[in-house]
Formats: C-alpha cells, structure tokens, sequence
C-alpha cells in the first residue's frame, strides 16, 4: 500500500482547508444574503415601551419594511413577513450612547502609547459589533476619528452602532487632549504635527484662528457637531482640574464654526469657572460637570444647556490609571457624582447618558451595567427614557449635520428606524435587566436588520 509523503500530506492539508474556507465563505454570504432579505419583519404579541410613554402597550405588533417602522397595531399581518412571537416580552427601543468613544474604548493605553492608527481602527471596527450586540443602536462619539468605522457599519455590511462623530477633539497646548511627549514643547510653527494629530485621533490648537481652521477641519470630515476640551481633565498629565482650557474667544469661535454649519458644540469640563464661560460663549452640551455648583447648574437650565453626564463612581467599574496623578483627579471627581446627578434632577437641567469607557475592553463591555447604575437617582422609567428619547433629542441638536434623516431614533413609533430590542422580562419594574445584555436582549434589531434572535 502507497502512503503519503510529507508534502503529499501538506498539499492535502491545503487543499481541506481550501474547501472547508470555501464552504463558510458560501455559507456566510448565504446568510447575509437570506438578512438582507427579510424587508419585512412583524414581532407580534409584545409589550411595548415606546421610549416616551411610561404606560406600555400592551399585546401589539410592530411591523417593520425595510429600516423603518411602517406600522404599529393588532393583529398585523403582511406578504412574506418574517414573524416574530414576543410571547408578551418587552419591546424597547435601541439604547443610546451620548458620550462614547469607538476608538479609545477598547484601546488599551499602551496601544495609544507604542500602536498605530491601523492597531487602533481594527480594535475599534471590531468593538462596534460588540457596542451593538449590547443593545446600543446609536452612540455620539465624542472624540476619535471613527468615520472609517461609520462608513463600514452604515454600508449594513458590518454590524456596529449608528454613529454620531465629533471628529478629533480640540484642545488647547496643556490641555485635556495634549498627549505629547514632556520634552515635546516649545513647539515651532514650523513643527509637524503628532502622529496621533496627522491621524485624526486628537487635536491640539491655540487661538482662535487655529481653533476655526481645525473646527472647519472636523466639520469638512464630516462632524456631526464639534468636541472642545474647556477644562483640566483626569486622563492627562499637564492640567489639573481646576484649569479653564480656552478663553471666552477661543470657545466662541468653535461655537461660531458650528453655528454657520447650523451644528453645536460639546464641552469637556468639571468645574464652575470653566462651565460658565462655555455656557456664556454658546456650549449646547457640557460633558461631565460632576464639580459643577447649584449656580451654574441653575445657568445650564436657563440656557437650555444640557449635562452629559456619566454614573461614573469609586466601585468595581471605576476606571484604571496607570498614573498615581489621574487615578488621585478621578477620586476627586468621582466624589461629586451622587450629589450632581441629585441637584440636576431637584433643579430640571436636562440630563443625558453615556458611559465615557476608556482604554479597557472590560470598561466598554460595561455599557449595560453603567445604564443599570442611574437606579441610584432615577425610577427604571425615567432611565429607560434617558438612555432612548431623551439622548436622541440631544443628539438632534446636530439638524442637518445630522446623517440619518430617513427615520428618527430613540422611540418606538411609525416612521422611525426599526432599532429595537426585545427584553425577557419588564425592564420598567426590573432596571438591572439591561445589565446582562447577553442574557436578557433576545433580539437586537437595527435598521430593519435582526442581529440577535434567539427566541425562534
């Protein structure tokens, strides 16, 4: 009997793989081809939060045609439809994000340390996936040069969050977004810029002809609204946080930039000082504020500006800092946490979610349990409502940058985009479902498109 030699036996090898590569290639294209099929979705017999309404409607369907929601009622029926028997589980419309970032999320440090962009672009294309997979249908990233990653997830060939961009964000010589080198300043004019600059990720700027020329930068890329750093934050080493970043001039001229593009301005800031010259230079959305006073929050509400704020506290998802200095700044703003959520609430300012997750995958995979963590303040009604209509209405302040204009989001109702996600149990009685996405969400669905079902 003939045996095989050694390369025989590779050349065999080869060829399986080949076939059975092959064959999941086929077998995949097969799959999205049978989801991109299904233009027409009804889920029956559910109780629906509608992300405006306390009262849910009970025992309805929803009926899906393409990405947006054609109609909701009894009794629905439709040619050819994928159906779907909620067996009474609650419908709830796609979470919101307001304030995430694709990029620094997942990345670790030390990547933005010692990586490149294209490290850093794939970390962040892969989280997207897991960003949805959570439940989250929309997310304003805040900082970061996502775009590649939007045109990947808008395309419907990937999975991944709608996404609203800043572009990098801007901050002045030391401030928030200044990660160069100790010996990386004075710099000449005649200087080129950072690696992470020419990339995108981060945007240093001084005065306010530079502040406009980035600004229109971030713009001409396609921001859907603009990202400053107004004062000291805790991931960076050359500010503390009692620093107001940028002068009246310079924020007003960002604010200015976004006003003729018909867009607004989000602030990165803490403290007093800095958030009232923001507020009086037309910042439309303070990120943070944990430091902030019952004055400004009282001056936030009479200029209709609003607090995105994030449940960020010293438990077992606090952030992790590899400098002793950030670690000792967080502890400090953490400590304003419980009593900004409470007086914004007492005193009416608008409120909004986000999570902030930086540098740790474990961080992001957080999301759900960061949204569960507003108990503290909140009723799982007005949570819900927060982490849906609420943060899509701010995230409308963006008008015609606004990228998505087919549907609305954030609620569930005729016309808007079929982003929903079906909970096995009431999460308007029992908030800490939505802490256990993997468990709890047995469908996720985005754009008409069914990413999660596991009720069939």
């Amino acid at each position: 009997m003939k045996t095989q030699t050694n390369n025989e036996q590779g050349k065999t090898y080869e060829m399986k793989k080949l076939l059975i590569f092959s064959l999941l290639l086929i077998t995949s294209i097969n799959l999205f081809a049978q989801v991109k099929a299904q233009t027409t979705v009804i889920i029956k017999n559910a109780n629906i939060f509608d992300g405006v309404n306390e009262k849910l409607i009970t025992g309805s369907d929803v009926l899906v045609e393409g990405k947006l929601i054609k109609k909701i009622g009894k009794n629905l029926s439709a040619k050819n439809a994928t159906v779907i028997d909620a067996e009474g589980k609650t419908l709830i419309p796609g979470l919101i994000d307001a304030h995430w970032h694709t990029y620094y999320s997942n990345a670790p440090q030390s990547v933005l340390v010692n990586g490149d962009m294209s490290e850093v672009a794939i970390i962040g294309f892969l989280g997207a996936e897991q960003t949805l997979m959570r439940g989250f249908t929309s997310c304003r990233d805040v900082g970061g040069n996502p775009f590649a990653v939007k045109k990947m997830t808008d395309s419907g060939k990937y999975p991944g969050p709608r996404l609203f961009i800043s572009g990098p964000p801007i901050s002045q010589t030391s401030g928030h977004f200044d990660f160069r080198g100790k010996n990386d300043v004075p710099r000449n004019s005649t200087d080129p810029m950072t690696y992470w600059e020419r990339n995108s990720l981060i945007m240093v700027a001084d005065g306010v002809d530079e502040v406009i020329r980035r600004a229109r930068e971030n713009l001409r890329a396609g921001a859907t609204q603009l990202k400053i750093a107004g004062g000291g934050g805790v991931s960076s080493s050359y500010d503390d946080l009692d620093v107001q970043e940028y002068t009246f001039e310079e924020m007003k001229a960002a604010v200015d930039v976004a006003k003729t593009w018909n867009t607004y301005v989000a602030a990165h800031i803490f403290t007093d000082e800095a958030t009232q010259t923001a507020i009086k230079a037309g910042v439309k959305s303070i990120e943070h504020g944990f430091l902030v006073s019952d004055e400004t929050l009282k001056m936030m509400k009479d200029n209709d500006v609003w607090l995105s704020l994030q449940p960020l506290l010293k438990d077992e998802d606090a952030l992790q800092f590899e400098n002793p200095y950030s670690t000792e700044k967080y502890n400090k703003v953490t400590d304003g946490t419980d009593n900004v959520y409470k007086r914004a609430k007492e005193l009416g300012v608008k409120v909004a979610f986000g999570t902030d997750a930086l540098f740790d995958p474990s961080a992001a995979a957080a999301q759900g349990r960061m949204l569960a963590k507003l108990k503290r303040w909140y009723t799982p009604y007005e949570v819900l409502k927060m982490a849906t209509s609420t943060n899509a209405e701010l995230l409308m302040l963006c008008g015609p940058r606004n990228p998505y204009r087919e549907g609305g989001i954030g609620s569930i109702v005729e016309g808007n985009y079929a982003d929903m996600i079906l909970v096995d149990g009431n999460p308007l009685e029992d908030i800490d479902l939505v802490a256990d996405p993997e468990k709890n969400f047995v469908m996720i669905m985005k754009d008409g498109t069914i990413y999660k079902n596991t009720i069939q």
